[in-house]
């Protein structure tokens, strides 16, 4: 007999290598409950390794810390600058290879997604998402930084999907998964 779990963590981070923005909500049923929110500034770094190691470190600290069942990622979005593409890529695969080596499944969203299901609007400002979120999660402080709130609109979109992998929002539960789905971009 299968017993589904009544209750879920999800972390959810908009990547960046100068503000990464988290947050971590605890699923019960249809409920949903803010655990954290916040940033992790990288941006008095100069070395790029060094801040991708950080990201790799504090998203492993994020795991340890609230335990969450899955990671949710907003996706890089095309810009013209290939240069900053290149450096959110990054910043974007190793918090994935962090959640990934915790055996978290992994869910990236498209912006465009993440605001639509939070607004009901594809082409909402970061304001009108965090105030939606403050509504929707009860509370009253706004964040320093919008890149929290960001963070926590990935991990309630997750949440409204209810793990729906269809459309363009995908699932890996480890390595293997990823590889074998991935198999032009690893070499």
């Amino acid at each position: 007999m299968l017993v589904e779990k009544k209750e879920r963590v999800i972390l959810g981070v908009d990547p960046g290598t100068a503000i990464m923005g988290y947050g971590v909500i605890l699923e019960k049923g249809s409920k949903m409950e803010l655990l954290s929110l916040g940033v992790i500034r990288l941006d008095h770094l100069d070395d790029h390794f060094l801040k991708l190691q950080r990201i790799f470190e504090k998203t492993i600290g994020l795991i340890e810390n609230y335990k969450p069942d899955a990671l949710a990622i907003e996706a890089p979005f095309y810009g013209k600058n290939v240069q900053v593409m290149l450096k959110l890529g990054r910043a974007q695969g190793v918090t994935m290879a962090a959640a990934l080596s915790r055996n978290l499944s992994v869910t990236e969203y498209a912006p465009r997604k993440i605001k639509q299901s939070i607004t009901g609007k594809g082409t909402a400002s970061k304001e009108q998402v965090a105030a939606m979120l403050q509504r929707l999660l009860n509370f009253k402080e706004t964040p320093e930084f919008l890149d929290a709130t960001d963070g926590l609109a990935v991990a309630v979109c997750h949440s409204f999907q209810k793990i729906s992998t269809s459309g363009k929002s995908k699932t890996y539960t480890g390595w293997e998964a990823f590889v074998s789905d991935n198999k032009k971009r690893v070499k």
